[in-house]
């Protein structure tokens, strides 16, 4: 065997066998990076692309959160190792979509947030997603509604409606982000809030909150007394 495929394969190797043993603890997050990145391409050194990747988008979130494109423009990089940094992100948003669903919106209000933050903060537009909930209060579905700035001629009510009858919600939580990085409501959201509060009325469904993400901060309508 070639010495360095040798030295490669005992590398990675060590690092697959120091994460069985004690999970990521001792990692540094360029280790992260590359033990991702060997998921995809079993043989050859990942060593400087983690590093470089990690030099370029400046963390490990921002790191798994880059999209395929940018990622790629890192030597060493391609579409065969880029799997492993997309599956992990990937079913860690579905493994914490999955721990909330049947909680109570009150007590996992934490889960639910970091949910939303993990699932929003790296997308390039905006996304309107509904939480809903039964009459305990506990979550039975979440759902992506529309995609684009919200304005009137995107959100529809009477869709809205539909999809909540569809899913026998007594109560909504409302939910859509800022690629902007700006917490604060728009003026267009507080008008399609209202809106939606008011159809929610006819059908004698309770909205909770309506929810900005914005990177890791939220803004809450129900705590700035907007619904």
């Amino acid at each position: 065997m070639n010495k360095n495929i040798k030295s490669t394969t005992g590398h990675r190797k060590r690092l697959r066998e120091r994460f069985l043993n004690s999970g990521l603890q001792g990692f540094h997050d360029y280790e992260v990076i590359e033990l991702l990145l060997t998921l995809g391409t079993p043989r050859s050194d990942c060593k400087q692309s983690a590093k470089d990747a990690l030099k370029t988008f400046g963390s490990l979130q921002a790191v798994l959160e880059a999209n395929i494109e940018d990622l790629q423009t890192i030597n060493g990089i391609g579409p065969s190792n880029v799997f492993g940094l997309k599956l992990t992100q990937t079913v860690a948003r579905r493994y914490l979509a999955d721990r909330i669903i049947g909680q109570d919106i009150v007590t996992s209000s934490e889960e639910v947030l970091d949910y939303l933050k993990h699932n929003l903060r790296d997308k390039k537009q905006e996304i309107f997603s509904v939480i809903y909930l039964n009459g305990r209060n506990a979550i039975i579905g979440m759902e992506e509604l529309f995609h684009g700035s919200l304005t009137s001629s995107v959100v529809y009510p009477r869709d809205v409606v539909q999809k909540v009858l569809k899913n026998s919600a007594a109560a909504l939580i409302f939910v859509h982000n800022h690629p902007s990085g700006n917490v604060k409501p728009s003026n267009e959201d507080i008008k399609i809030t209202k809106k939606l509060k008011s159809a929610m009325n006819t059908i004698d469904v309770t909205v909770h909150d309506h929810l900005i993400i914005a990177g890791n901060n939220y803004y809450s309508f129900a705590d700035n007394n907007l619904l």
